[in-house]
């Protein structure tokens, strides 16, 4: 089996090895990305419930970015939210801010009883941009890694 392309955010990738898991897999042709909350840099949650989406959407965005994609490229979402009876309608309002225009990625929205103290979480599997693509295919064995891991 061939190793996985993996894509680190900067500055987040001990978090991700302390958990272990990938955040997102480059895989033919599309970025598959891991369910993202908003944490805070050493891993807490934000206590706010607004401020916690739209740190879950930024953690979302520096994957993307470090993929080379933007939202635009992102072609299905799923979202989990802790009582969504209770928590939607605010959820909802912060998703303007982040989803960007139409036409939009499908979208499924689960309710669950528990997301390890967030309220929020996102998943989304991207297209990844032919350049993304090719800058993927061409690297030497090791030769990305830098990129992927923020350091170039």
């Amino acid at each position: 089996m061939s190793a996985r392309d993996v894509v680190f955010p900067a500055q987040r990738q001990a978090l991700y090895e302390q958990n272990r898991y990938s955040p997102a897999v480059r895989s033919n042709g599309f970025l598959f990305v891991s369910g993202q909350v908003g944490s805070r840099p050493d891993g807490s949650p934000e206590p706010e419930l607004a401020a916690q989406v739209r740190l879950a959407f930024d953690n979302l965005n520096a994957i993307l970015a470090a993929a080379g994609c933007t939202f635009e490229d992102v072609v299905d979402v799923t979202v989990f939210i802790v009582d969504p009876a209770q928590n939607f309608e605010p959820i909802w309002q912060v998703f303007s801010d982040c989803w960007g225009g139409a036409p939009h990625p499908t979208l499924t929205g689960v309710g669950v009883t528990w997301l390890y103290g967030y309220q929020f979480e996102i998943k989304v599997i991207a297209r990844l941009p032919e350049s993304a693509s090719n800058q993927a295919d061409l690297a030497a064995p090791g030769a990305g890694r830098a990129l992927r891991e923020g350091g170039g």
